[in-house]
């Protein structure tokens, strides 16, 4: 059964942004969709949310697609690097991602194991970063770092911020993702 883990960025919840508005859609099409609040969102951290999936029987396979927005998108990385030898999983879109801290030490949490992209590559068939050509917070040379580091796709949009609802109510949802699930 398709199914999709959708990763919230720091200090959100499962209710911001286009979280709900994506989770309904990919319900309606009858995928198993779980958009988790992840633990001490003011201060991501990879192995508690490595811990939140475990805990929940959660299972990552050859029909899952992660999708994770901004610390959500670079906890994805480091899950990815610790899975376990047979496991890979369909898909990874990851939406105003970065490769460091940028600056904050809210984040370091995420940087302390370093990214071992030969490993990463290894448990997903692809992925996407979708990344605006303006965003405030995460410049576009991280995605296109990350990009070329996992052989990814990058899609850059104009004037499109971070994604969330600082650009305006637009990002209730997000339709480019869907479109990207259906190419």
């Amino acid at each position: 059964m398709k199914n999709a883990l959708i990763l919230h960025g720091i200090g959100n919840n499962s209710q911001g942004n286009w979280f709900p508005w994506l989770k309904t859609e990919l319900e309606d099409r009858n995928w198993k969709v779980w958009v988790p609040d992840l633990p001490q969102p003011d201060r991501p951290n990879i192995e508690r949310c490595r811990e939140l999936i475990s805990d929940n029987d959660w299972e990552l396979n050859d029909e899952s697609i992660l999708i994770g927005h901004s610390s959500g998108a670079v906890t994805i990385l480091g899950l990815l690097q610790r899975l376990p030898e047979n496991v890979k999983v369909d898909t990874c879109i990851l939406v105003s991602s970065f490769k460091d801290n940028l600056g904050y030490e809210t984040l370091d949490d995420l940087f302390k194991e370093p990214f071992d992209f030969t490993e990463i590559k290894k448990h997903a068939q692809r992925f996407i970063f979708v990344h605006s050509d303006n965003d405030p917070y995460c410049s576009l040379k991280h995605a296109e770092y990350l990009s070329e580091m996992v052989n990814g796709k990058l899609i850059i949009k104009k004037g499109q911020g971070h994604f969330n609802l600082e650009k305006g109510p637009e990002y209730k949802k997000i339709p480019l993702i869907l479109e990207i699930l259906e190419s």
